[in-house]
């Protein structure tokens, strides 16, 4: 800063008076100077009383010490700002960026195994639904409700299995693989009903040479219903002889008979007698024995090696169809699911059924149909009047109707119910 001189020029140590206002002292004998109002003021000490200012002085005033943190807030104000954050001497000016965490190894399965089984089990029950879904989508479904004058509604559920000769589908190879020949037309070789309700499975086979009244035709064999107008016309046939009313039609041809045995893995069958029958192609040794579909087809339509002939074949029929049942609900047929899905496979190119059956009835008729062969359930042939099987036994027969229609298998005795429809002791 230059240095302001003196009045008289010279430059003295007192050239700085001015600098504290112009009070410092001047040498004995010389006048002293009026303060300079430029001059700067001295700052008493905090907390000392500041001297007096002349009026209209505009010396520099000394100033309060000022208070540092904490403060108090203004009345009605906020808090002041803390100070700020600021790094640790030495590390630099600029703040540190935050330190990233390390990135987390993928989770493992604690348990492999268990959620592979877990899996599996997943994989095991869509399979077990879906594949059903898919054999029902497959059934061919036909109209099996006759028009006009039906028995009306009975409880229980009562079905009407057939069996039909028809060789519609079959390769010349398949019809000498199962002797089926090759007749035209389609009759009913296998006739049951099966009535599912409170008490016993009751299982009715009904003699194919039967001589019953047609509706619009007249008396003639009951297996002829089908021929003259398909399934509503034996359906009606059957309700307006027997007066019970059939709730399910389940419809079965020869070749898919022997293709859902062999699904199956073949069956076992029993006979009392060595058979040898070159028209069915039944060969077969005395006594119990395992056989594929095509044998089992023989074994249910042999007649000619019986001396009871067509009698003999209902109950054969039962024993196949009872044995396919008890096989199909065995529990290797759903842990293996080969055999799962071949038998509904099969099924489903097989079967033909009413169009009021739903799933659920069916699955029901296919879990039954074991049951009535067992010993909790009725195995019988409609009464008949002779070995001929041509004469339903009047009183006896419509006893048995009575009590189906009633859901009263309970009462069913022995003496209505027999293998052979024959009285009992005949």
């Amino acid at each position: 800063m230059p240095e302001r001189p003196n009045s008289d020029g010279s430059s003295s140590d007192d050239a700085y008076s001015w600098l504290y206002d112009g009070q410092s002292q001047q040498p004995s004998g010389q006048p002293q100077r009026p303060p300079d109002p430029d001059a700067t003021q001295a700052v008493d000490a905090p907390g000392s009383q500041p001297p007096a200012q002349p009026p209209g002085g505009d010396a520099t005033q000394a100033m309060g010490a000022q208070q540092q943190y904490p403060q108090q807030p203004p009345a009605g104000g906020t808090e002041p700002l803390p100070p700020p954050n600021l790094p640790p001497p030495g590390s630099g000016d600029a703040q540190q960026p935050p330190r990233e965490r390390p990135p987390k190894p993928p989770r493992r399965w604690k348990h492999p195994v268990r959620n592979i089984i877990l899996i599996v089990v997943l994989v095991w029950i869509v399979f077990m639904i879906a594949v059903p879904l898919w054999a029902w989508s497959k059934i061919e479904k036909v109209d099996a409700e006759p028009d006009g004058d039906r028995p009306g509604d009975q409880p229980g559920t009562t079905y009407l299995l057939v069996g039909s000769d028809s060789r519609e589908g079959l390769s010349d190879e398949e019809k000498k693989d199962l002797s089926t020949g090759s007749v035209g037309g389609q009759r009913t070789d296998t006739m049951l009903l099966m009535h599912v309700g409170s008490g016993p499975t009751a299982l009715i086979s009904i003699p194919r040479d039967s001589m019953v009244d047609v509706p619009g035709e007249g008396e003639q064999q009951i297996n002829g219903a089908y021929a003259i107008g398909g399934a509503d016309k034996l359906v009606e046939t059957i309700e307006q002889n027997t007066g019970i009313r059939v709730d399910d039609y389940v419809e079965i041809g020869f070749g898919g008979f022997a293709d859902i045995v062999d699904a199956l893995g073949g069956i076992e069958i029993c006979t009392d007698q060595k058979i040898d029958d070159k028209d069915s192609g039944a060969h077969f040794e005395k006594g119990c024995q395992d056989v594929d579909g095509a044998d089992a087809l023989a074994f249910s339509r042999v007649r000619k090696a019986f001396a009871t002939s067509d009698l003999q074949r209902v109950q054969n029929q039962r024993q196949v169809l009872g044995n396919i049942s008890d096989k199909a609900k065995s529990p290797w047929t759903f842990l293996n699911p080969v055999r799962y899905f071949k038998l509904s496979s099969s099924a489903a190119d097989s079967l033909t059924i009413g169009k009021n059956v739903g799933p659920i009835s069916l699955g029901r008729f296919a879990w039954s149909l074991g049951g009535a062969m067992s010993g909790d359930g009725l195995n019988c042939t409609v009464p008949i009047t002779g070995a001929d099987a041509n004469t339903w036994d009047e009183e006896r027969s419509k006893k048995l109707f009575e009590l189906i229609a009633d859901d009263d298998t309970e009462s069913i005795g022995d003496d209505i119910c027999t293998e052979t429809g024959l009285p009992k002791g005949f």
